[in-house]
């Protein structure tokens, strides 16, 4: 932000006025170009033979050797027959000089007057050093390859309106180098869990994101129209039924990467749309889950980050120890004394509820199971900050989880949690037919008694499929932004995603 001739900052107004002198002042510029034949959106293409990191890390083989670079002009010191500028790819900054009796009068006289902070440029020269030892471009051909007509945010001040940085990512990638290194790493992530599951016999695959029916889960969904079936139809909010169907067809191994879609709130943690990786391995459990994902997350840190010690928001996070394991019941116990095995019934867990301040429902809804679940998220969660597996859920709240054999009033399902943050979920897949069907009903009652209008069924494809054979499995779902978010230290989920949902400005 510049000042004004008082000294004061500019006020919104003066700010805006400034942007509409400097957006004229170029589209000046461009119909002068123009005029002259020499239109900046001409170009089709520039050969480049490197980048600003291949230049500065082979220095050694390339000093006076002829190199050809593009990238956005970032900076500008206007001198009389040199100048000195800098340019911007993906890899970074780098140094350009360029001379008049090197590019030519009439090419350096353009530089000086038609280009602007923010224009596209293609440079050619031989790579050197300053007498201050910067490695740099000494430039003989330099060409406008496209022309900004809006200015960038001014240097000093940068972008750091995080409403603006959110809405206009494009700008915030140019002005804001960490972001850029964000959304490289995270696709280091991807490309790593990829490559860990390929290692071990996963095949990766993709399952529909438009669904003909609302299941009874409940996430509320994304519902749109199909006009050619005359259907209404739902975006995903989960890949798992698909993903469980191809083990009934012989797949064994599978996993997606799938965008997911809840019709839900926004915060820190959560966007309307988001990633997951969910993966399902016929013949194990979720004791074999657990084993993966604590391998797999160990593995993930150490080759983006270099090593299993990271830091989340001031944190110390050890990703390589051995994560804790306690069963929900074990947890509650140890976090707020709270004994499941000692309620005789749903009754007396309620009263225990109450004795703690814990506020749980009255009647048939409040079950054992579920003032446990309220005692675990009330007291327990909050302080599982080094990466804890919870397992053992109880049924009430696991409709997709296979019994204990040794407990039927719960489930072989786990979650794990790192930053009091739980970022995946896993089961022992339930295999039964009758008994999935039995719990996709009451779920589905469930959903049209707290909403009314909604339009939830059975999924009975999938349990037609599960009539077939589901083999012992068992499965995993993890939020792909909450290991980013982790892994690069973000504090909020809509700085892991490029585009996150915003509402609309008048």
């Amino acid at each position: 932000m510049q000042q004004n001739n008082s000294n004061a900052p500019l006020t919104e107004e003066e700010e805006r006025e400034q942007l509409i002198e400097q957006a004229r002042i170029r589209r000046e510029k461009l119909e002068k170009l123009t005029a002259e034949g020499k239109n900046p959106y001409e170009k089709t293409k520039f050969v480049v033979s490197g980048n600003s990191r291949s230049v500065k890390e082979d220095f050694d083989s390339l000093e006076g050797k002829e190199v050809c670079l593009a990238g956005r002009l970032m900076s500008r010191r206007i001198m009389g027959k040199a100048s000195f500028s800098h340019i911007s790819d993906r890899e970074g900054l780098i140094q350009i000089y360029v001379r008049r009796d090197d590019v030519g009068e009439d090419d350096y006289a353009s530089f000086k007057k038609d280009y602007d902070i923010g224009d596209i440029v293609g440079v050619k020269g031989f790579v050197f050093k300053t007498q201050t030892g910067e490695i740099s471009v000494h430039c003989t051909h330099i060409e406008m390859l496209s022309k900004a007509l809006l200015p960038l945010p001014e240097k000093q001040h940068g972008l750091t309106n995080t409403d603006i940085r959110y809405r206009q990512r494009d700008l915030d990638l140019i002005v804001n180098p960490e972001v850029k290194n964000t959304f490289v790493l995270r696709s280091k992530i991807l490309k790593e869990i990829r490559a860990y599951l390929d290692s071990r016999g996963y095949l990766e695959v993709d399952t529909p994101v438009l669904t003909p029916l609302e299941i009874g889960a409940a996430a509320r969904p994304f519902k749109t129209h199909h006009n050619a079936l005359d259907l209404d139809m739902y975006l995903r909010i989960e890949t798992e039924l698909y993903l469980k169907r191809l083990i009934v067809g012989g797949l064994e191994k599978v996993y997606e990467v799938g965008r997911i879609f809840r019709n839900e709130g926004m915060d820190a943690f959560h966007n309307p749309e988001f990633t997951t990786i969910e993966m399902y391995e016929a013949y194990t459990d979720y004791f074999g889950m657990m084993d993966l994902i604590e391998d797999m997350y160990r593995t993930v840190a150490l080759n983006v980050c270099g090593t299993a010690q990271i830091s989340y928001q001031g944190t110390p996070i050890d990703m390589g120890a051995k994560w804790e394991r306690l069963t929900m019941k074990g947890a509650v116990k140890k976090y707020c004394g709270a004994d499941y095995d000692e309620w005789a019934d749903d009754a007396q867990a309620r009263a225990a509820a109450k004795a703690l301040g814990c506020e749980v429902p009255e009647g048939e809804r409040a079950t054992k199971g579920h003032v446990l679940i309220a005692l675990f998220e009330a007291f327990v969660e909050d302080k599982l900050v080094q990466p804890t597996i919870i397992y053992d859920y109880p049924v009430e709240n696991s409709p997709l989880a296979k019994r204990k054999p040794s407990d039927p009033a719960f489930t072989e399902r786990f979650e794990y949690f790192i930053c009091s943050h739980e970022f995946g979920n896993a089961f022992s897949e339930l295999n039964d037919p009758i008994d999935q069907k039995q719990r996709f009903v009451n779920q589905v009652a469930e959903k049209r008694a707290a909403e009314p209008n909604c339009n939830a069924q059975v999924d009975e494809d999938f349990i037609t499929a599960l009539e077939y054979g589901l083999p012992p499995t068992g499965g995993l779902g993890m939020g792909v932004d909450r290991l980013v978010m982790l892994l690069t230290d973000s504090a909020t989920i809509r700085d892991v995603i490029l585009f996150p949902t915003m509402k609309p400005k008048k």
